[in-house]
């Protein structure tokens, strides 16, 4: 699915996170447009994580401000709350359970009881071919299946908007594949996603890219792009040039 030419899903303006004196997140500009997969890269402590929380609501920010699916992220909290799904670098996943019963705790904590969720289970575990798994305990999966069965948890109210914050760390690099044909399908399906990555072939799979750096969005365009105006081969050359090129001004 190609990104929508509509009024930005995702909008924030001069948005800005301190604590005491650090500022994590600093006066960041950014829009995200329905439709579409963005991957904000950087460093770790470039404020990815933070900006991921204030976008969906678990913190307030310092100033600026941000709307997602039309609401403001301070002000409307449940409605956006409502829109999107969050899955946290370490999701809540409870190891004592089995893949099915997990499925069942949080469909029950979104409200989705009886047939659809029974639907809703049986397409989630077909989508991320864990049908044969659905009895084992999280505690006993693979990282890689441990990820699948948080994306099913984080799916099952149906979110128009999917905030991923390294979904792919530390997983294998076949679990890795699966998992992004999993993100096309659900793009396909018209989800966008906003997402944090520390693989940057991952964002090379991105319509767009946002570069953090010291909290600061420094670049923000399609992986292409970015790589022909500084005549670098991958994007890891082209976010080493533009650091550097910052610095040195």
């Amino acid at each position: 699915m190609q990104p929508s030419t509509e009024a930005p899903i995702i909008e924030t303006r001069g948005l800005t996170r301190r604590f005491g004196e650090l500022t994590a997140v600093d006066r960041v500009d950014l829009t995200v447009m329905r439709g579409e997969i963005f991957g904000l890269v950087g460093p770790d402590g470039a404020g990815k994580t933070t900006m991921l929380r204030m976008l969906c609501g678990l913190m307030d920010p310092t100033e600026g401000s941000a709307r997602v699916a039309g609401h403001d992220v301070a002000k409307e909290s449940r409605a956006v709350k409502d829109q999107i799904g969050y899955m946290a670098q370490r999701f809540g996943l409870y190891a004592d359970l089995t893949v099915e019963e997990n499925m069942v705790f949080y469909a029950d904590l979104f409200g989705i009881v009886g047939a659809e969720r029974d639907a809703l289970k049986l397409q989630l575990l077909k989508m991320t071919r864990m049908e044969p798994f659905r009895a084992r305990q999280a505690g006993r999966l693979s990282g890689g299946m441990k990820q699948k069965l948080a994306l099913m948890c984080t799916l099952l109210h149906r979110p128009r908007i999917l905030l991923l914050d390294e979904p792919t760390n530390g997983v294998d690099p076949l679990s890795r594949r699966d998992f992004w044909v999993i993100l096309h399908q659900l793009l396909a399906g018209g989800i966008t996603i906003l997402m944090t990555t520390a693989y940057l072939d991952e964002a090379e799979r991105c319509h767009r890219v946002g570069l953090m750096h010291r909290g600061k969005l420094i670049r923000c365009a399609p992986p292409d792009d970015m790589k022909r105006e500084t005549g670098a081969a991958n994007l890891e050359g082209a976010f080493i040039h533009t650091i550097r090129a910052l610095e040195a001004a």
